[in-house]
């Protein structure tokens, strides 16, 4: 598996979009710092994924998600790639015994297959939209995280990374 969390705001962020010849299209623009953290781990060969959106990114929160992962997959044993962010290598930090930390390599986000999930997020839940308030934010990203999950071919196709495929 792949773990991440990614910063989610109410900072507009536009993108082109198409218009018939002569109209021009109006976007809202909004510069208002309020922020939502949404977890991810993703099982590229199984195309299947545990995401929680949480207030902060820290370690407490991290622990939090690790159990989630850990109930979601209690039948397996995950060996999961996360980055070096400060609350995961945190000596505070509550692993399950069903789970190992694998750290990837510091400044290498391009390695984590989860950065997919968080450029779908972008794109096709926030783009041209100022949202009023984190619920309204919130809910746009559970409908999105809800259709990847439900959708296990376009995960997979998404974060199946060839240098993380396991071969028999």
């Amino acid at each position: 598996m792949a773990q991440d969390e990614g910063r989610f705001g109410r900072i507009s962020d536009l993108r082109p979009c198409w218009a018939p010849k002569g109209i021009r299209p109006k976007a809202p623009r909004q510069v208002v710092r309020a922020y939502l953290y949404v977890y991810t781990a993703v099982s590229m060969a199984l195309g299947k994924m545990t995401s929680l959106i949480l207030p902060y990114a820290n370690t407490a929160m991290m622990s939090l998600f690790l159990q989630e992962v850990a109930e979601d997959f209690k039948d397996y044993f995950v060996i999961m790639l996360a980055d070096q962010a400060r609350w995961h290598v945190s000596k505070k930090l509550q692993i399950p015994e069903n789970i190992t930390l694998i750290h990837q390599p510091s400044h290498s986000p391009e390695l984590n297959p989860v950065e997919h999930i968080w450029e779908d997020l972008r794109e096709k839940a926030m783009p041209n939209k100022a949202f009023t308030s984190l619920d309204q934010l919130q809910e746009a990203l559970c409908v999105r995280l809800r259709q990847l999950h439900d959708d296990p071919e376009t995960l997979t196709s998404m974060t199946n990374f060839p240098y993380l495929r396991v071969t028999v």
